[in-house]
């Protein structure tokens, strides 16, 4: 019996398209075609790696119900025209979809299963089907239940307790209630994101990473509202409690989105084959549970875990990309961390402003923070992100 020595995983490079919004500029895009397109445009920008070397694809997706079914990735390896005997494989952890398939692929390769390796996640939310349930009988006189599959529970086993089963906002409601977070504090945090986001975009920082999709007129995250002002949004209502005790609302809470991002991983071999120096080094990771409605607070063990496998602690950290599914819950996790960094997190804007395609936001975050730790020229990142159901996820990267 052979003992396999542990590899370390590069990152080569990562791109993802701008992120649009539903029923915005890729609305009219399948996600198995964004998801070819991320795929290609890496392949495409390393030119001296022979396409057959790549030994797996591995792409996250949080809905899988309509075009994306069928394993999503294997249809981006053949519409992307990648040689067929490259396979595909497609994972789901929900919101933590993107970056379960940068950890599963980069676990592949450290163990020595792969060499190279391309990581993603996809989403449609815009296409997201409706879906209904057989009907008991053939011939039903009475009508049948539709849900969309846009976010959220549908179909709920009743055997779940209520308190686990409430919608995403109400879980983020909870977060304000036990931590004591304002709706000012919300607003502000949202506003943040936005300014932070659009100060990327005109400082051209997204510029070697965004791959815009043919024949779209999408030049940068759709979005990003530059022009929200506090006023404009208190003005907004509650959009989960309307008994005049919520402070969650659409300005503060990541919109519905659609893209795709992917990451090119690689061993020291695979490294040479490429030709490249890779953007960083993938470090530690840790996926965790909590109580599910207070999902948005899983980052925060999540994060401690990872810090404590890689042996770095807060301090260490340059940059954390934390995906904000609401301003409640990221202010809930940033405040578990006071010795962070604030300038660290989300520099270049986060999920408010950015947006949240479920299934690719975790690919989105890892590759983000690859390219910032490259731009600095050293340093240690993490990309973590909250579940719905009550997960978290965290992977460290160094450069």
């Amino acid at each position: 019996m052979s003992i396999r020595t542990v590899r370390d995983v590069y990152v080569v490079d990562a791109v993802r398209t701008p992120i649009g919004k539903f029923g915005g500029a890729l609305a009219g895009i399948r996600p198995d075609d964004l998801a070819a397109h991320v795929v290609r445009a890496l392949v495409d920008r390393t030119p001296d790696l022979d396409p057959s070397r790549i030994d797996d694809v591995v792409f996250g997706d949080a809905n899988g119900a309509g075009e994306d079914n069928r394993d999503v990735a294997r249809m981006a390896v053949l519409l992307a025209g990648l040689p067929v005997t490259v396979p595909g494989v497609t994972v789901n952890r929900l919101c933590g979809s993107g970056l379960e398939a940068v950890i599963q692929a980069a676990r592949a390769i450290a163990v020595g299963d792969a060499s190279v390796a391309i990581a993603g996640g996809v989403e449609s939310m815009t296409r997201a089907p409706w879906v209904v349930q057989k009907p008991e009988r053939a011939f039903p006189a009475g009508h049948q239940q539709m849900w969309s599959t846009t976010l959220g529970w549908r179909m709920t086993n009743p055997a779940m307790p209520p308190e686990w089963t409430g919608s995403l906002g109400e879980g983020a409601e909870l977060i304000a209630e036990k931590h004591g977070i304002s709706r000012e504090a919300q607003d502000l945090f949202a506003l943040e994101s936005h300014r932070k986001a659009a100060a990327a975009w005109a400082g051209g920082l997204y510029d070697g990473e965004v791959v815009g999709y043919p024949g779209v007129d999408l030049l940068r995250d759709e979005s990003i509202r530059e022009g929200s002002t506090p006023e404009s949004l208190a003005r907004l209502k509650p959009a989960f409690r309307g008994d005049g005790s919520g402070t969650v609302t659409a300005g503060n809470a990541s919109p519905l989105n659609d893209g795709a991002a992917a990451l090119l991983l690689t061993d020291e071999a695979g490294l040479a084959a490429t030709g490249r120096e890779p953007l960083a080094r993938i470090g530690a990771c840790a996926v965790t549970g909590i109580e599910p409605q207070l999902f948005g607070l899983g980052p925060v063990d999540a994060v401690a875990r990872a810090l404590a496998k890689a042996d770095r602690r807060l301090a260490d950290l340059s940059v954390l990309e934390l995906n904000e599914a609401f301003a409640a819950q990221a202010l809930g996790c940033l405040g578990a961390w006071p010795e962070l960094d604030p300038a660290a997190v989300n520099p270049r804007g986060g999920a408010l402003a950015i947006g949240h395609p479920l299934g690719a936001s975790g690919a989105r975050l890892a590759g983000s923070v690859a390219h910032q730790l490259a731009a600095a020229g050293s340093g240690t990142g993490m990309a973590a992100l909250c579940i719905g159901v009550g997960q978290g996820i965290a992977l460290v990267l160094e450069r």
